[in-house]
């Protein structure tokens, strides 16, 4: 079985490395030092099973940056292209998806394609109309940042927005590929399928907003956040999981995929959608406001990712505090090791500081969405709402 995968990012990187354990894969991506970097076995992401992989596993994998050389001979073809929201039209950029299909229909118009980026709901449905000539399939990926191969070995559940056979055979090669094999797998139309996409994600956001304002109510009221958390997750229909306090959710799916969803109920009544991703908004108002009240002249911000084995920072909480400390007059300094070894110096006009102790040093306040060890012993300079110490 011959397989394409257009783009190595979290989502694309980590199913091409999943499946070529048993298939021949082709990982197709734009940028070249992504496909340098599969190809010498370095992964261009950080996550820890797909580091494991290409050390220790024999894989029948390579990267190309020609379409043509990935797609010609390719029976099941994967597009994982970003697809961001786009604030202005209310509406997920999808051009990118569009792009590849197009390339798809000129090189090899009977491939299946598999689209795992996400796209508003509907979307498969309009783009069949235009793709005639191939036969596509919407399959949701569920992955956390840092664990996305891990999350495919061992997979929650595997959606297939389609019931052809070809959905069948594919859905088959993904569980053979995991680890996990008890796992439910669910064929539905492409819309449901969708769906299940964002409201998914759009729960989780949710969540991560339930617990951030349970954390503001009890910040304000002088309460021990950690332990009505605890009381409320013994609870066994709410659980003890998903609840630590953060600056806000954000990432590669959240943010974009909770403003999707609100779009697509523009004429379905509803309140709490909406209110979802204004929470996001209150949240971040409130902790800038709480720093701020603490008149420092110098903050230091340690880390913009949003998950310790992650090193993506995209629409993290972390940056929208920022902008609101900056808009006061307050200086801010940035401690990104993942910038720093990219040779940056500045960050959105923020200094970058690549010496830990001197971050420490200069900063009146540090303020970390996650406590770590690296920061333990100036505890007493760190503003952070992380209350058990983890990254959910």
């Amino acid at each position: 079985m011959n397989i394409a995968v257009a783009g190595i990012g979290y989502v694309g990187l980590s199913n091409a490395v999943l499946l070529s354990q048993f298939y021949n894969v082709i990982a197709y991506d734009i940028d070249k030092e992504k496909v340098d970097n599969v190809n010498n076995r370095i992964s261009p992401i950080e996550d820890s099973e797909i580091e494991d992989f290409f050390r220790q596993k024999s894989l029948n994998l390579k990267a190309v940056s020609d379409s043509f050389l990935a797609f010609k001979s390719a029976e099941f073809i994967i597009i994982a292209t970003p697809t961001d929201y786009d604030t202005e039209n209310n509406f997920f950029n999808t051009g990118s998806i569009e792009n590849v299909l197009q390339d798809i229909e000129n090189i090899n118009p009977t491939a299946t394609v598999i689209i795992k980026s996400t796209v508003p709901v509907g979307y498969t449905r309009g783009i069949k109309k235009r793709f005639l000539k191939n036969k596509i399939i919407f399959s949701p990926e569920f992955l956390r940042e840092g664990k996305a191969l891990f999350d495919n070995l061992y997979p929650s559940r595997i959606i297939m927005g389609d019931i052809s056979e070809e959905a069948k055979t594919f859905a088959e090669m993904l569980q053979h590929a995991a680890v996990k094999k008890q796992v439910d797998i669910l064929y539905m139309d492409s819309t449901e399928a969708e769906a299940v996409k964002l409201f998914s994600n759009t729960y989780l956001a949710m969540r991560v907003a339930y617990f951030n304002e349970l954390d503001s109510y009890a910040e304000i009221h002088n309460l021990d956040t950690r332990c009505i958390i605890k009381g409320v997750g013994l609870d066994p229909r709410i659980g003890d999981h998903y609840n630590n306090p953060s600056f806000g959710y954000g990432g590669y799916c959240l943010p974009k995929d909770t403003k999707q969803l609100k779009a697509n109920y523009k004429d379905v009544p509803n309140n709490l959608i909406g209110a979802i991703v204004e929470a996001n908004t209150t949240r971040k108002d409130f902790i800038a406001d709480q720093i701020i009240s603490q008149k420092p002249k110098l903050v230091g911000i340690y880390r913009l990712i949003m998950k310790s084995e992650s090193d993506n920072f995209r629409a993290s909480s972390i940056q929208g505090i920022m902008k609101r400390i900056k808009a006061k007059g307050i200086e801010v300094v940035v401690y990104e090791p993942v910038l720093s070894s990219k040779k940056q110096q500045h960050f959105y006009n923020s200094r970058l500081i690549d010496e830990l102790s001197k971050f420490k040093e200069i900063s009146d306040l540090i303020v970390a969405n996650r406590l770590t060890d690296e920061i333990f012993d100036v505890k007493e300079k760190v503003y952070t709402r992380d209350i058990f110490n983890s990254d959910q």
